[in-house]
């Protein structure tokens, strides 16, 4: 039968769950997972980065390399050795492999399509939404860069 933990964690499970159907409801795109979309935008930030000058460059770089850390916890939480999978990661999307991401049952890096590793859009766009207007009210309150 089932543990106490594992009874525990039955409804916080069937919530997630939940979420990600209302997701799929409110926006019926599904991405790649394993951390695949995280470091595509991350390397068109770092590139587009390199056209901006001043504060806006330093900032759109900023952004891209925080991008990283989903990739990277990703990793470790599976066990794995982050910076090494991050660096591959990294060095299959510089080669095109847009879809490619953390396999973490195989501890590799692998087509994330190929595998049914999917995510709904919507997850990743509110995330994006919600930490970059953070970081916005933060930098705002902190007068450390003009915020639009």
């Amino acid at each position: 039968g089932s543990n106490a933990l594992v009874l525990a964690e039955a409804p916080r499970s069937l919530h997630d769950a939940l979420c990600v159907v209302r997701s799929l409801v409110k926006k019926r795109f599904l991405i790649a997972g394993g951390g695949a979309p995280e470091i595509e935008v991350s390397q068109g930030l770092q590139k587009w980065s390199k056209t901006l000058e001043g504060t806006a460059g330093y900032c759109a770089k900023a952004y891209a390399q925080a991008l990283e850390i989903i990739p990277y916890t990703l990793a470790e939480n599976a066990g794995m050795h982050p910076i090494a999978i991050v660096t591959e990661l990294r060095k299959q999307h510089a080669e095109g492999h847009r879809t490619h991401g953390i396999n973490v049952k195989r501890g590799v890096i692998s087509d994330m399509l190929e595998e049914d590793v999917v995510q709904p859009l919507l997850v990743s766009l509110s995330a994006l939404s919600l930490a970059t207007e953070t970081v916005n009210m933060i930098l705002k309150i902190d007068d450390l860069v003009a915020v639009r």
